[in-house]
């Protein structure tokens, strides 16, 4: 005889969080959402989730995502102006995720201003496949112009997965570590998963981002908005996003 058991669910609502710091929404600018109605409508349904603000972090990768302040904020007009226009009452904004490479360190040695979210925070990333070698250089840099470094999904690195020093060393160097919603369903696979939720049980998370990209991405937050065990392994830890809404 075979017993099947299901994680038990619950009414989904992520207001918990509500802000979202990490998403590409904004449309035509990277790999996210292309057209102002598909945008239009995840932030509907986004909003149902729970949420009461979302921050748009297009890609600025030089050679693949050029994007700039001259791409970006022009496109949050648009979205803003389309959800008044419908009368969609929800706060949103933008700034980038960057890619640590020798092109973003000359943006930021530049003195040029970077786009950022919340009082000075500024959501930066590496490449999957290695280790960005300046990184530590362009997060004390960054330190030292005033902004607060968030690393984009730490659990997803695979080269970090056998060394989880290399994890409490961001921590050291002062940087903010954000975890991406849909690790915890293990949408990336068990070994982003199991880092994900070692990161929180060790209380090393500080933000929450969708990362939302197209559809399947908003399916798998709705479904792990419905678990019972992802707000139990929550409960209780010093998430910051709520202070993304003063």
């Amino acid at each position: 005889m075979f017993l099947f058991f299901k994680t038990p669910t619950v009414e989904p609502d992520l207001s918990f969080i509500g802000a979202d710091m990490h998403s590409h929404l904004l449309p035509d600018l990277d790999d996210g959402l292309k057209t102002l109605d598909e945008t239009i409508d995840f932030i509907r349904q986004l909003q149902q989730l729970g949420y009461s603000k979302l921050i748009c972090t297009p890609h600025i990768i030089s050679d693949i995502h050029p994007n700039c302040a001259d791409t970006i904020l022009p496109k949050l007009e648009l979205v803003r102006n389309a959800l008044k226009e419908r009368q969609i009452n929800i706060s949103i904004e933008a700034a980038a995720e960057y890619m640590v490479d020798l092109d973003m360190e000359n943006e930021l040695l530049s003195g040029r201003p970077l786009l950022t979210f919340g009082r000075n925070l500024i959501l930066i990333e590496m490449s999957y496949m290695a280790a960005s070698p300046n990184m530590e250089r362009v997060i004390f840099q960054l330190r030292m112009n005033g902004l607060q470094p968030v690393l984009a999904h730490p659990e997803r690195y695979g080269y970090y997965y056998n060394d989880f020093k290399a994890y409490e060393r961001f921590k050291d160097l002062g940087c903010l570590l954000q975890v991406n919603l849909l690790s915890l369903l293990g949408y990336y696979g068990k070994p982003a998963k199991l880092t994900a939720e070692k990161l929180i049980k060790n209380n090393m998370v500080d933000l929450l981002g969708t990362d939302m990209h197209h559809e399947k991405h908003l399916t798998a937050l709705k479904e792990l908005a419905g678990k019972k065990d992802f707000y139990e392994l929550l409960e209780g830890k010093n998430i910051r996003n709520k202070a993304l809404l003063l």
